[in-house]
């Protein structure tokens, strides 16, 4: 019988007699009688001076407070912008109401209650969590809190969700906390240091910009720390060691005062655990913005890699990593706050992989290749940035920022590989050492109360070097280059050179017509400057050069791409909606020269955009957009003589390439109701592509010689997920479900095809938050992927139960474990794969002591291979 899973518990219940319980609810008002939603109330039984329940008010200003029957209550509420009111309440064996009429106060509050700490509070747009009142006392990491609090979540790739929005930022004590990046600050604060996390909706780092322009998507965090004194330390130190050599070292030190913030993570292991990935370098920004959101424009200068392994290949058959990050924040003086950051990463991996894949031939025939594939992969990972923020006064801002990210990576990797009987033995090499210089300067002036100026600059400088070393028995490609034939082998060798110059700048003025209105006038540019050299030669035997040379073979291109735009954007509040509509006059100038010829294109293009924004309640809202861009590729796409992207794939570009023009339309709904912690999220997205680029694949067997030209055909998706989040007593639910189908023309030997794809995944869980009994979290991933390929469909399935338990006992044990099996099969009943992990841990630590010793287990069911579609 199939076993799709099997958990062992052992939860032990203390019986626990409990008094009966009524219910206060009532409804606050303003002094002009209209509801007052998320106002807090607080009860407190006046003999044990205790708060004993606490509520928010929901949209329509309604509360509940379950309390005990027969006891007697101080009940406080509190609203920004309001006088706080107190009332005395008598519970008797039945369920009461009491209404609340708030009036008006002149000064802001700057604390709800100075004595009784609010579990949630709202101030704004800014949520308050008290931690302490959500965690369990189980939590490690910040991202354990976090997971705990409603309408918080950690996605996939380690990235902190709150509303089902990205956090961009992540502050501690208010200093930014690597910038760019919230998966370090989940990963390596220490849960125990934690007071209260605020969530910073419709966030802006310019204050004079709020408003101004549109926020929603904007969220930040910031940590307040437990200590409050004026200067303090706080770190931890984690050692181990195990069979086979196993080991890790995990030391952490935190400082913090008004005016310095010291960071310093370390991080040491073989046992699996990257704390830093190819993945999260690549999405690394440093707090960058992007450059003229919603100016219509898209010039890409791409990154011609190798196709270095960017997985997070923390299941590997062997993994080395090290790792340090330093963070640091200062103030010289009041008006000038310095911030910046050095991040290191080094890991080592070892895979093994065995693969089948079908080609399909030209003549409606396939070939299947069956291969065995070792690959040894070292990667070095920098990143450095320094931040400079000058404000004298609120009226002016001046901003620099400069960050630079370098790698130095090799791979090698040995091929076996098996077609019709046939074999080869494939030697690869890869090696790259890239570097980006980005620098941002951003000036913003308030000229008067109805007048602002903004100035934006960056600059992008990139250089790339990727080289590229094959060596095999046969060469599928002898009758495209001048090889040498005469050899026991080939060996096949490629460099290439990419230097990329890319200045973007832009100029605005925004004049307030109004108290809910306002005119933006943007005037800027875009100028990319590209270089992209490569050749490819032969090693011989006598370990001579054979250079192949002519314009098939050597690409040396000039690719430069101008667009002068003007824009106009007009925003109104009217009621409930807030209307952004817009458009831009955009001039561009195509230019690539190479094999002694010059190509100039030049297009100017009219690109509309559309806001808006339907405020239902203060905590929901229907948001849509619709966006025309236009798209530009790189130099790589442009250069025409032959690059090799891998043993069994030849590409060569296309120098007459035109842009492509792509409608983007969304809408998205977002709930979040603090009366009863229930979370709603829902997004729909259309994209269709107008001229969209596509490879024209032409097969030799089981190897490709690809090129890229523009298609005749529209390309269209659509995407849609949801999330459904709602936290009962002390049990948090969870329903999600994303799907996407996507309608692609493609080109085989100059011949359209068209494919279709259509992906669904559904996923349920249920979490408990006990603070005194173990806690258990239950939940099924199910996937569904299907592919039309014209004259064969196929169709895939994903199953995945998993279950996370963490339990705290004998006054100073903890124990965690977590489960997940993976079982993937198809339609067909051709496939049928299946794996699992169980991690399992336990500690032990003293009360008061600064010490913790434990026990720490990973893959214990010894699963040796991961077979995946």
């Amino acid at each position: 019988m199939k076993k799709y899973f099997f958990l062992l518990l052992l939860i032990v219940f203390s019986a626990k007699a409990f008094s009966q319980k009524i219910s206060l609810t009532g409804i606050i008002r303003d002094s002009i009688g209209s509801g007052v939603e998320m106002a807090n109330i607080i009860a407190i039984n006046s003999d044990t001076k205790i708060m004993e329940s606490y509520c928010v008010t929901n949209h329509n200003g309604l509360y509940k407070l379950v309390l005990q029957e027969n006891s007697n209550y101080n009940v406080k509420v509190s609203f920004i912008g309001f006088a706080p009111k107190e009332f005395v309440f008598n519970s008797k064996e039945v369920d009461a109401e009491r209404n609340i009429r708030l009036s008006e106060e002149n000064s802001m509050l700057s604390e709800v209650d100075v004595t009784y700490t609010m579990p949630v509070s709202v101030r704004g747009d800014t949520i308050v969590y008290d931690t302490d009142s959500f965690t369990t006392g189980t939590e490690k990491k910040l991202k354990d809190v976090l997971v705990s609090l409603p309408g918080v979540e950690m996605n996939d790739d380690g990235q902190i969700e709150v509303e089902g929005k990205t956090v961009q930022k992540v502050m501690v004590e208010g200093k930014d906390f690597f910038d760019g990046d919230s998966k370090i600050a989940a990963d390596n604060i220490p849960a125990n240091a934690v007071d209260k996390v605020e969530v910073l909706r419709n966030y802006n780092e310019i204050g004079q910009m709020k408003g101004l322009t549109n926020d929603d998507e904007n969220i930040a965090l910031n940590i307040k720390l437990k200590k409050g004194k004026n200067k303090f330390w706080f770190g931890e130190v984690t050692a181990g060691a195990g069979p086979d050599d196993k080991f890790l070292a995990h030391p952490k030190l935190f400082y913090y005062s008004p005016k310095f913030s010291l960071n310093v993570i370390t991080d040491a292991n073989n046992i699996g655990e990257v704390p830093f990935t190819r993945r999260d370098y690549m999405n690394f920004t440093g707090g960058f913005r992007g450059f003229n959101r919603g100016g219509g424009s898209s010039i890409g200068v791409g990154s011609n890699g190798l196709g270095i392994s960017t997985a997070q290949n923390n299941r590997a058959k062997d993994i080395n990593t090290r790792f340090a990050a330093v963070n640091f924040s200062y103030s010289p003086i009041e008006e000038w706050d310095l911030s910046g950051f050095g991040i290191y990463s080094y890991t080592a991996t070892e895979m093994e992989t065995r693969s089948t894949t079908t080609f399909k031939l030209d003549d409606n025939k396939s070939k299947v290749e069956e291969a065995i594939n070792y690959n040894d992969q070292k990667v070095n990972l920098g990143l450095l940035k320094f931040s400079s923020v000058y404000k004298p006064n609120a009226n002016f801002q001046f901003d620099y920022d400069i960050m630079m990210k370098q790698s130095d990576d090799d791979e090698k990797e040995e091929v076996n590989s098996s077609v019709d009987g046939g074999s080869d033995q494939i030697s690869q090499f890869k090696k790259q050492k890239p570097i980006s210089i980005n620098q941002n300067t951003n000036i913003y002036y308030t000229v008067d109360e109805k007048n602002i100026l903004s100035f934006e600059a960056q600059h992008l400088y990139q250089d790339e070097d990727p080289f590229y070393n094959a060596v095999r028995d046969e060469f599928a490609f002898v009758d495209l280059f001048p090889l040498d034939e005469s050899l026991g082998f080939y060996n096949i060798n490629q460099q290439k050179k990419i230097i990329s110059n890319k200045v973007d700048a832009k100029l605005e003025y925004y004049h307030i017509t109004g108290d809910r209105s306002n005119i933006q006038f943007t005037l800027g540019t875009t100028q990319s400057h590209q270089n992209f050299d490569s050749d490819i030669f032969q090693i011989l035997d006598d370990e001579s050069k054979l250079n192949m040379e002519g314009n098939e073979f050597e690409n040396d291109v000039k690719f430069n791409v101008s667009d002068l735009f003007f824009g106009f954007h007009y925003k109104l509040k009217a009621g409930i909606f807030t209307f952004n509509p817009g458009v831009s006059l955009h001039q561009y100038n195509v230019k690539n020269t190479q094999s002694g010829t010059t190509i100039n294109d030049e297009l100017t293009s009219v690109l509309p955009d559309m806001y808006i924004n339907m405020q239902l309640k203060k905590s929901e809202n229907l948001r849509f957009n619709y966006r025309i861009t236009r798209s530009f590729t790189d130099v790589s796409k442009f250069a025409e003589s032959y690059v090799l992207n891998n043993y069994n794939s030849v590409y060569s570009g296309n120098r007459d390439l035109e842009s492509s023009l792509n409608h983007n339309i969304s809408l998205n709904f977002f709930s979040f109701n603090m009366f009863n912690f229930t979370n709603m999220f829902a997004n729909v997205t259309y994209t269709k592509r107008i001229d969209a680029l596509k490879n024209d694949v032409m097969p030799i067997g089981i190897n490709q010689v690809r090129t890229t030209i523009n298609s005749n055909f529209n390309d269209e998706s659509v995407s849609a997920n949801a999330r459904y989040q709602r936290t009962f007593k002390k049990i948090k639910g969870s329903l999600k479900a994303n799907f996407s189908w996507a309608k692609t023309n493609n080109l085989v030997n100059s011949k359209p095809s068209v494919s279709e794809s259509l992906n669904q995944n559904y996923s349920g869980s249920l979490a408990t938050n006990f603070k005194k009994a173990p806690n258990l979290e239950v939940g099924y991933k199910y996937g569904i992927s299907q592919y039309d390929r014209g004259s064969t469909t196929t169709t895939y399935y994903t199953k995945r139960p998993y279950a996370k338990l963490d339990a705290a006992f004998f006054g100073g044990f903890i124990f965690t474990a977590d489960y997940d099996l993976y079982s993937y099969s198809d339609k067909d009943n051709t496939i049928e794969n299946e794996y699992s992990f169980l991690d399992a841990a336990l500690t032990y630590q003293k009360k008061d002591s600064h010490w913790e010793f434990g026990l720490k287990g990973k893959n214990l069911l010894d699963t040796r291979f991961l077979r995946q579609k």
